[in-house]
Parts: C-alpha cells; structure tokens; sequence
C-alpha cells in the first residue's frame, strides 16, 4: 500500500501544452456538450430570467476554478484530485476520490457520444439504432489521438476548440437577428424557483475544471501557464453560454424546449439552408473536443492510481510526465464500452448516467476542496478560494440527495481495497 504524503517531484518547466493548448483544453472541457441542450432547457424552466442563472453558476464557478488552478499549478501531478486528497487526507481518502472519477464520472463518456450522435442523426434523419452507431464512430478520432501521446492530442484540441468557439460565434451571429424583445416579457414566469431550477442545470455546463489537472505536468510551465489559462476559459466559457442563452431567448421565446435539437431549431429560424450544415458540425466537434480531454485525464488518473498502489501496477506505465498511458486508456475504453452497452440496454435514457456522473463529480469537487484548504498556503487567495467553494459545494452535496448511493458504493470498495492491502502488509507473528 502507498503512503505517499507528496506526488512525485515534477523536474523542469513541465511538459510540451503552451498556454494556447492549455486554454483549449480547458475551454473544451468546460464548454462542453451543455450547449447543445442546456440553453433550450433553463429557458423552459426559467423563462427570461434563465439568463440570471448564466451569470450566477459562472461567478459561482470561479472560486472553484481558481481553487484547482492553484492546486493544479503548486502540484501538477497525474493523480489530480486524487493526489491532492492524498497529501492532505491520506491513502484511504485519495483512492476514494480516484475511484469516484475513473469509475463514476466517466459514466458521462457515452452521454457526451449520444447527444452528439442525437444531433447528427436528428438531422441527417435515420433510424433510432443510428444513434448508436455514429456515438461509436465520435468515440475513435479521440482514443487514437490520446493513445498517440498529448503532444498529438493538445494539437488536435486547438483546432477542435478553434472551431468550436468559431461555430458558436457563427451560430450567435446568424441567428440574434431573429430575436423579438416580447420573447423577453415577462422576464420571470416561473418567479425564483425557476431561477434555482436553472442554476442546477447549468452547474453541469459549468464543471469540468477539475479534467485538466490530471494532465498539469503535461503543461509547460505549470505555475504560469494554468492560472492564465483558468482565465481564458472563464471568460470564453462565460460569454458562449451567456451569449447562447439570451440567443435562446430572444429567438425561441417559450418554445426553447419544445425539440430534442434545439440549436436546430434556433438556427433554422433565421436560415433554413444553412442551419443543418451548422449543427451538425456543432454536435461533432463539440463532441470529439469533450471526449479528447477526458479521455486523456481518465486515462492519466488510471496510469496515477496504478503508479499509487490503488489499481494494478500493470496500469502504471505513462503516470510520468510526457508518459502516454496506453494500458489505462485501453480500461477507460473499455469502461466507456460497459456504459455505452448499458445506455443502449437503457433506451438511451441518459438521466440514470447524468446522475452518476454529476453525483461522483460532486462527492470529488467536496474531497478536493477540503484538501485544498489544508494544503494550500493558510491566508493565500487560493486558500481564500477554497474556502467559499467548500460552502459551495456542501450545498450541492446536500441537493444530491438520494443519488449520493453511487459514489458511497465506490467509496466502500475503496475502503475494502485497503483493508484488503492491510491485511497483505501485515506482518506474519512469528511461532514461539
């Protein structure tokens, strides 16, 4: 069993992601799938006043995006959040959350796939089982780009997070002209309720921060580079769903959710012949950009709890810096395999997987912040950071609720593992 009090000491500068690569990374994880369904649902459930919940869950985001920049740039190490909770909660502590996140939250895998493949198939028309086969076909470009090293991978992040933000300033541009100021009266139908409802919507458009600090050695000049690209992605994040959701509004009005596609629809409004060609190239590069940054920090987390003792050894080689984790990335495909096989078995019905994923993202968002305020610098203003997202985050882990069930089952496993450890480790009484 590893007792390691310290991830392994990061020499030089780091790896080879620039700030531009960094940012990208960020901005993909972050920005995500939500956009090509989040906007349409606040709006139903909160009218006008949907775009206040924009703004609330991006200043809400910030305390915890900073808290991780400041970890990720002091310790950039593979394990992320599991090694953060290790130094600061010990062994049993940081295989939890590294359990949680290689096991729970890559439950969202499969979803991003589907509501890719949802649109494209929506689109171009086809039959149900389409859905499936295009998912399968978006997972390919991105294991084979992470299993040729994150050298490749932070390249092909640029240009599909190049063309991601391109697509939504496109998208914004085209279709704002269609909007009506009476979509925008009365600005709060559903009062403040709905408001909540919203914010609890948008707080999955906003995760995503804790992805990269599994790659953080993988970043040139860490201490630099991560704060600044935390920055960009903020404010590019920020201003593409709050420019999304008054889009949303003004165009759609109170029939923001009445399709399953609705950036479709949004731009079909305001151009009929081009509005297929733009969504449909939405959904696959929105797609390819979530599961290429993923992947490749699932795949880290892997190599780091095998190097960690909390996994196979088997699963450690690539944990170092500049090291491609191939073994664990061929689990992680396998573990997006087992998911996508159970969605299909499903109906496609993503609301149990959404719910593992956000329930074990949360569970690890309460885990990390909790290490931080012990090993951030007392007083700093990361530690400050820390502080107001530990409070933040006990509110969602109490608005969890019934679904906490999921990550307890892993948290008992990981507690079964090191029991298991303990007794090998043991040492044998000698026979008088």
């Amino acid at each position: 069993m590893t007792t390691t009090a310290a991830p392994p000491a990061v020499t030089g500068q780091g790896g080879s992601i620039g700030l531009v690569q960094a940012s990208a990374l960020y901005i993909a994880a972050v920005l995500g799938t939500g956009i090509l369904a989040l906007p349409a649902l606040a709006a139903t459930v909160a009218g006008p006043a949907s775009i206040l919940s924009v703004v609330a869950v991006l200043l809400l985001s910030i305390p915890l995006a900073g808290t991780f920049a400041a970890l990720a740039a002091r310790h950039p190490d593979s394990g992320g959040v599991a090694t953060y909770v290790r130094m600061a909660l010990g062994p049993t502590a940081a295989r939890v959350a590294g359990y949680l996140f290689y096991f729970g939250v890559s439950a969202g895998t499969p979803v991003v796939a589907v509501l890719g493949a949802s649109y494209v198939v929506a689109i171009f028309g086809g039959e149900p089982w389409a859905v499936v086969i295009v998912a399968v076909a978006l997972f390919v470009p991105p294991f084979l780009s992470n299993a040729w090293g994150l050298r490749v991978s932070g390249r092909v992040q640029l240009v599909l997070t190049g063309a991601l933000v391109a697509i939504v300033v496109f998208v914004v541009a085209l279709a704002s002209p269609a909007a009506q100021a009476t979509n925008f009266t009365p600005f709060m139908p559903h009062g403040w309720a709905g408001v909540g409802a919203a914010i609890s919507l948008f707080v999955w458009a906003f995760a995503g921060w804790e992805a990269v600090t599994h790659i953080a050695g993988e970043f040139a000049n860490p201490r630099r580079t991560i704060p600044i690209a935390t920055a960009i992605a903020i404010v590019a994040v920020g201003a593409a769903y709050l420019a999304l959701q008054l889009v949303t509004v003004g165009v759609l009005g109170e029939a923001a959710g009445d399709t399953a596609v609705p950036l479709l629809t949004l731009v079909a409004t305001a151009a009929p012949g081009v509005g297929p060609a733009v969504v449909a190239a939405v959904a696959a590069v929105v797609a390819l950009g979530v599961l290429n940054a993923y992947l490749g920090a699932f795949a880290k987390l892997g190599a780091s709890l095998g190097r960690d003792g909390d996994l196979p050894h088997w699963l450690a080689r690539g944990a170092e810096a500049g090291g491609v984790p191939r073994r664990s990335l061929l689990v992680v495909g396998a573990l997006a395999a087992t998911y996508l096989t159970a969605l299909v078995v499903s109906g496609l019905d993503l609301t149990p997987f959404i719910l593992i994923h956000t329930t074990c993202m949360v569970v690890v968002y309460a885990l990390g912040m909790v290490a931080a305020v012990r090993i951030l610098r007392r007083w700093s203003i990361g530690w400050w950071l820390a502080v107001v997202s530990v409070v933040l985050v006990a509110g969602l882990v109490v608005l969890a609720g019934a679904t906490l069930f999921i990550p307890a089952a892993l948290a008992l496993a990981a507690v079964v593992v090191t029991v298991i450890q303990r007794r090998r480790n043991a040492p044998v009484p000698r026979a008088l």
